[in-house]
């Protein structure tokens, strides 16, 4: 047991210089990420106090704006290499879910603080998309194929 507390006795501490390829994770992009949220952040707030408003006002969507448009503007003029790419489209992928988890559970406590009203609209808004489905998911489909027909099959 370490001094934390923790069992570390399955663990082995490289020093820096043995890090390689094989033995070393390393996640491209970081600094790229880093830079957009943190414009994003101050551009919310200025936009906030623009606007009159003591809160961040869409620092977070700013930065994810500014991320992907960065990005392609590096990609196309060759100054993003393929691993770098690859680091991106890992923060994008996983920072995009966060972000609309973020506001998701922003919805919900405004609605629930809203009282039933909001709470109606809301629980209103679920069943319809939920009816909906089926009928969405037929759109672009042709027709069901006949139970004896075999071309689809030979194909």
């Amino acid at each position: 047991m370490s001094q934390s507390g923790l069992d570390t006795s399955g663990i082995q501490l490289l020093p820096i210089s043995a890090l390689t390829a094989e033995n070393a994770l390393v996640i491209y992009g970081v600094a790229l990420l880093s830079a957009c949220m943190l414009a994003g952040i101050f551009l919310g707030e200025l936009l906030g106090k623009l606007i009159g408003v003591e809160a961040n006002v869409g620092g977070v969507g700013i930065a994810m704006l500014l991320m992907i448009l960065l990005s392609d503007y590096l990609r196309r003029n060759g100054r993003l290499n393929p691993i770098s790419q690859q680091g991106i489209l890992f923060w994008s992928s996983i920072y995009i879910p966060v972000v609309v988890a973020m506001a998701a559970k922003q919805n919900v406590l405004a609605a629930v603080k809203g009282g039933p009203a909001a709470l109606l609209a809301g629980a209103l808004a679920v069943a319809v998309s939920c009816a909906l489905v089926p009928s969405i998911s037929r759109i672009g489909r042709s027709s069901p194929p006949d139970p004896g027909d075999t071309r689809a099959e030979d194909s």
